[in-house]
Parts: structure tokens; C-alpha cells; sequence
């Protein structure tokens, strides 16, 4: 009877995933060609009003309404210990890094214990300058170089994840 719990709960172990907030991202074919390669399911939570159909056998998109975080709430729901996600929401991901989730912007930057706390007091202040009007640039554009910095990241990270060398 104990063999038999434990090849039971065997069956059940979570396979690591990669969550995306999907609306504003701007690498998702770069996510699903990293992921086709380590064969890493990958899911999609996006607003019903960016719409996609599915375009790889590791994708599953998932669509939520058109409320500010209900893609946030999704994932934070979702995820468990060891997924990956790719996010530029520093909220979410403050949320996520205590659960140890590792989250990355689509920029290929990783969000870590250490860093979160500077990167919330970045937004609060940003955001009280635009409470008085005081707007910056806003974020730069996402170059090629950006895009290679993040696949570099995620392989990376799957590769640690997988027992590949660098």
C-alpha cells in the first residue's frame, strides 16, 4: 500500500512551465522557439482582446477579461515553485520571487530577491511623478540585441533547469 502512494504522487509531480503575461509581450515566438527546444510546455494568459490561436503543440493560451490584473491573478494562481515567467509587470513579480518562481522581462532580465525591492521603489517614484504630471520617455524600444539577451537568458536557465552545461 505505501509503494502505491508513492507512485501515485509520482504521477502527479508539476512539470515546470513557462507562463507568459502575453498582452504587451513582445518575445512570444522567441519563448515557444526556446521552449520547443527543451520541450517546456508553455502557457499564454492574455485579455480575450488579444485573441490567438494556438500555433505550437507546447502552447496553451488562456484568456481572461479585459480587467488591468486579472492576467496577474491567473498566473500568480498558476504558477508553482521553479516555473518560469516571463513578465515586465515588477507587481507580479515581487508576488512570484517569494514562491521561488523565476521571472524574467522580455528584456532578459532576471527579477531576484535582491534586485525587487530597488525595482519597486523605481515604480512607486515613477509613479508619483506622473500623478504630477511629469512624464519620462517610457521604456525604450525592444531591440534585436534585447530579443538575443533574452534568449540567451532562457537558455540559460533551462539549460541549469535540465542538467545541460552553458
Amino acid at each position: 500500500m505505501e509503494g502505491w502512494r508513492i507512485s501515485h504522487l509520482n504521477e502527479h509531480k508539476h512539470e515546470r512551465t513557462i507562463y507568459v503575461d502575453a498582452d504587451a509581450c513582445p518575445v512570444k515566438d522567441e519563448i515557444l522557439s526556446v521552449a520547443s527546444q527543451f520541450q517546456i510546455p508553455v502557457t499564454f494568459i492574455a485579455s480575450y482582446e488579444h485573441f490567438q490561436t494556438k500555433r505550437s503543440p507546447l502552447e496553451d493560451w488562456r484568456f481572461v477579461d479585459t480587467h488591468k490584473e486579472a492576467a496577474d491573478l491567473v498566473i500568480a494562481n498558476s504558477v508553482a515553485a521553479h516555473d518560469i515567467v516571463v513578465t515586465q509587470d515588477i507587481g507580479l513579480a515581487s508576488l512570484l520571487l517569494p514562491r521561488q518562481v523565476i521571472v524574467l522581462s522580455e528584456r532578459g532580465r532576471m527579477y531576484t530577491n535582491e534586485t525587487i525591492d530597488f525595482d519597486l521603489e523605481r515604480r512607486h517614484v515613477s509613479s508619483k511623478q506622473r500623478r504630477k504630471g511629469v512624464y519620462g520617455k517610457g521604456p525604450k524600444k525592444l531591440l534585436e540585441e534585447d530579443k538575443k539577451r533574452f534568449i540567451a537568458q532562457l537558455q540559460k536557465i533551462l539549460s541549469n533547469h535540465e542538467g545541460f552545461l552553458n
